[in-house]
């Protein structure tokens, strides 16, 4: 039998060659892996459960966290976005990848006044983090109105620790009685009760702010002793904008129209003008 000799140079070019091809697999495997993808893609949901409006839009966008004001690798709008869980998935160049870099999935759901917005960040592609099966939760954030009216009731809870003056008026079709909260010598809180017989009752929280109403609340009764049928709220900004307008019946809400917001907003100057007899504190 005539018996193979392979020459010792051919055994050990074929030993490095093997070599050199496993290194070249886990670079692949391992830390190539970044610059090889070219795109991330998952899940987004609303915790809760809550289901957006039909004019609700979604924005996705993956960014470079590592370089501040830098443009998003990828970013994508989906509108209407109203069924969730939602699938997404951003394409990108791989070559504009900086391996050291941490790169994030950022979410903002977008309903109108509600603003839906991620409680954590999701890194993602480089430094061991996923490019697929990246999952994204949402949380409902406060409108500019609900923000007033927290603001509001907080104040509410501290009406005990102000002083606090009584009056009433009696008018031709209505009596009026109410309590003036102030604090640092400025009227904080109006309390006031109105009755005009058959036409009606009301309970009215007034709020201010530097002495320009802030939120107004407003109970609308058959009478003093009935359950409210329906409560109006109104609230300004800083900047004198109006952010609040519910008018709650049955405990549905629906939007307060701008008339009679400002209808309220007069209403409150003029009781800040009764209550103080024309001093406004």
């Amino acid at each position: 039998m005539r018996r193979m000799v392979w020459p010792l140079v051919a055994v050990a070019s074929l030993a490095l060659a093997g070599c050199n091809s496993s290194d070249s697999s886990q670079a692949a495997d391992g830390g190539g892996t970044a610059s090889a993808a070219h795109s991330v893609s998952g899940t987004v949901s609303v915790r809760g459960g809550d289901q957006p409006s039909a004019s609700a839009k979604l924005e996705v966008s993956l960014v470079d966290v590592s370089q501040q004001a830098a443009a998003p690798l990828a970013s994508k709008t989906i509108a209407p976005a109203t069924s969730f869980p939602l699938q997404f998935q951003l394409d990108f160049n791989p070559a504009n990848v900086a391996p050291n870099d941490l790169y994030v999935v950022k979410a903002e759901l977008i309903d109108g006044e509600r603003h839906y917005e991620m409680p954590l960040q999701a890194p993602v592609l480089t430094k061991g983090h996923p490019t697929t099966g990246v999952t994204i939760q949402l949380m409902p954030q406060q409108t500019p109105g609900e923000k007033e009216l927290a603001a509001f009731e907080a104040v509410q809870k501290q009406l005990g620790a102000m002083k606090i003056t009584n009056g009433t008026k009696l008018d031709t079709d209505v009596s009026y009685a109410w309590q003036v909260f102030r604090q640092g010598g400025q009227v904080q809180f109006i309390r006031a009760r109105a009755d005009r017989g058959d036409k009606g009752f009301a309970n009215t929280d007034y709020a201010y702010k530097d002495g320009k109403p802030w939120v107004v609340v407003r109970q609308n009764k058959a009478n003093q002793n009935a359950k409210p049928s329906s409560i109006d709220r109104a609230g300004w900004n800083d900047a004198g904008e109006l952010v609040l307008k519910q008018h709650e019946v049955s405990g549905k809400d629906s939007p307060l129209g701008d008339d009679e917001a400002q209808s309220l907003k007069q209403r409150a100057e003029d009781m800040l003008k009764m209550a103080t007899g024309g001093k406004g504190k």
